[in-house]
């Protein structure tokens, strides 16, 4: 679906572009880059709260969107290379992404890389980081969905549960020898909801929760509240969000019906997904048994960050110190003429 067209006009044909064609703005670009923003957003005060310089994560997703782009149209192309290597094919197809095809899968990989080169500039521990990801990443699915929604693409089987979704029938994905008024699973939706909810037990699996008294209008009431730091550390809410999105996935792409590839009976994102739960569990179980204390800083050794005003406590003063201070600060300023 295309948001707006911003046509070139004559005032940029001296630039050698034809004042005939437009920039094109499409619904679905926007949903991406919201989904993007919003997850910088989380991730950011994720990582605040653990101590890290705010702002930092930008120094991190400066590496991991680019690379998370590049592996997404790149794990995409590969694994459909009926669409993009034939006779006669456009070789340049390969790199416009704005007509569509990215993965999810490669997008982990290529932003993985990414981020494990920004984390090692920063002195972020990745695992800090990616922890601080976990929840974001389900965020920006989320609102990316609905790019598809306006693109009506990368729907389900047909149904007649009343929230089938409604193509029109001169789409191109529509499935020939179908009535026109048929209705399909909105998959996409589906996906949405799914990682809303895992966006819920991520926050809640990697802290402790419970009951506490508050006084709410008057009335003492228990209220669901955390009441223990968070348990969850050096990448284990990263292993949950694998298994998480990995089991949905396995689901929604079981009904897909868009042209994919499939091996052994299997469409090769359902394989993607089925990998990425392996990776997950073995992720969190390797992990639980190396780390079973807490990370002691968001910050690998040799790296600190000390909020202004903030006295760090490493630092070791001596009387002579202390007496040296006072002095300088209450000696009399000499002009200079």
């Amino acid at each position: 679906m295309t948001l707006v067209t911003i046509p070139f006009g004559q005032w940029l044909s001296g630039l050698g572009l034809d004042p005939s064609q437009a920039i094109v703005i499409r619904t679905y670009a926007i949903c991406i880059l919201v989904g993007i923003v919003a997850a910088t957003w989380l991730t950011s005060r994720r990582l605040s709260s653990r101590g890290a310089e705010p702002g930092i994560v930008l120094d991190i997703i400066i590496w991991a969107v680019p690379l998370g782009l590049v592996g997404a149209r790149a794990y995409h192309v590969l694994t459909h290379p009926g669409d993009y290597f034939y006779e006669g094919a456009d070789p340049w197809e390969v790199i416009r992404i704005w007509n569509g095809g990215n993965a999810i899968f490669g997008s982990l990989i290529g932003g993985a890389v990414g981020a494990y080169i920004g984390a090692r500039k920063t002195g972020i521990r990745f695992w800090t980081f990616a922890d601080a990801l976990a929840p974001a990443m389900l965020l920006a699915q989320a609102v990316g969905r609905l790019g598809n929604y306006f693109n009506r693409e990368l729907f389900g089987q047909p149904t007649d549960l009343p929230w089938g979704l409604e193509i029109e029938a001169t789409n191109s994905a529509f499935p020939a020898g179908l009535p026109a008024d048929t209705l399909f699973h909105p998959t996409f939706l589906y996906e949405m909801i799914w990682n809303v909810v895992g966006i819920v037990f991520l926050l809640t699996m990697e802290r402790q929760f419970g009951f506490v008294k508050k006084h709410v209008l008057g009335l003492t009431v228990p209220v669901f509240t955390a009441t223990g730091p968070v348990r969850l550390q050096w990448g284990k809410v990263w292993a949950l969000y694998m298994i998480w999105y990995g089991i949905g996935r396995v689901w929604f792409e079981s009904i897909r019906i868009d042209p994919s590839e499939v091996y052994f009976g299997l469409r090769v994102n359902v394989w993607g997904a089925i990998l990425t739960i392996a990776l997950g569990v073995i992720l969190f179980i390797v992990q639980s048994r190396r780390h079973t204390g807490v990370e002691r800083s968001a910050y690998v050794d040799g790296h600190v960050w000390t909020a202004d005003g903030v006295v760090n406590s490493d630092e070791r003063y001596s009387e002579h110190d202390i007496v040296v201070n006072a002095v300088e600060e209450s000696a009399p300023v000499t002009a200079s003429k």
